[in-house]
């Protein structure tokens, strides 16, 4: 019982991590459940993919001459939902890694609040990105990338340590190790409903959707690792984003 106890509080800081709705009023997790929160953002793309799709899907079918202005509309609802979480986490993440030296002046310049050059340029180019491919793309794709991207970028807390100390960390909150086996499981259990929808519509996703992110995160992962010795938060955002974008980007190529 305990352990189901633990379980529901570890999603129910997720939720309350990864967007910004009123999670907090109906239910208060203890301070120890947020360092589990990575292991279960997979689960959280459910309800952030899944609230995208239908907002989409929806002002698709009624406005389906002005897709520009649904790609606007989709937009809005992805940073509300989230409060733009992890466009912050590209924006430190291109800053600390365009402009950082060494190590150290890395982490500094992403732990800094300050956007630069370099974090305003990733977001003008990924905004122009994600304007340019929504309009084009299936719903069920929105949904499939979000919860496949944040699988795929969940799994950076097993390939890396943290870079910082917990004293350090923006949140002040390190997130635990867990293990290989879980963290699949989770992913599994993430994707069901994913693939229960395909299964409903009739159709296939083809295999390079899943397989060019997990090459982004491991390209990524291997950057980290040479440059930070580490992940950080802000690196866990930045490769959400970009392994969606690359999945919007393949299914593009291949229709």
């Amino acid at each position: 019982m305990q352990r189901l106890r633990n379980t529901f509080d570890h999603l129910w800081a997720a939720l309350m991590f990864f967007t910004r709705l009123p999670w907090w009023r109906l239910h208060e997790p203890k301070r120890e459940a947020f360092s589990h929160v990575v292991e279960y953002w997979p689960l959280v793309g459910w309800l952030t993919g899944g609230l995208t799709m239908l907002v989409y899907a929806t002002f698709l079918t009624q406005m389906p001459q002005a897709l520009n202005l649904v790609a606007v509309i989709i937009i809005g609802v992805r940073l509300l939902l989230t409060g733009a979480l992890h466009e912050d986490g590209l924006a430190d993440f291109a800053d600390g890694m365009g402009g950082g030296c060494t190590r150290e002046h890395t982490l500094s310049i992403m732990k800094d609040s300050h956007i630069g050059t370099y974090g305003v340029l990733a977001l003008i180019v990924y905004f122009l990105f994600l304007y340019s491919t929504l309009p084009h793309l299936s719903p069920l794709v929105l949904v499939t990338a979000d919860v496949w991207g944040k699988s795929v970028a969940s799994l950076l807390i097993l390939q890396l340590p943290y870079a910082r100390t917990e004293a350090e960390a923006k949140n002040r909150t390190v997130y635990a190790h867990y293990s290989w086996l879980g963290q699949l499981m989770r992913i599994l259990v993430a994707m069901s409903p994913v693939a229960l929808l395909w299964w409903y519509v009739g159709d296939v996703p083809n295999v390079w959707l899943f397989i060019v992110p997990v090459v982004v995160e491991l390209a990524l992962a291997l950057w980290m690792k040479r440059s930070l010795s580490g992940y950080t938060g802000d690196c866990c955002g930045a490769t959400f984003l970009l392994c969606e974008a690359s999945m919007f980007l393949t299914y593009l190529l291949i229709q």
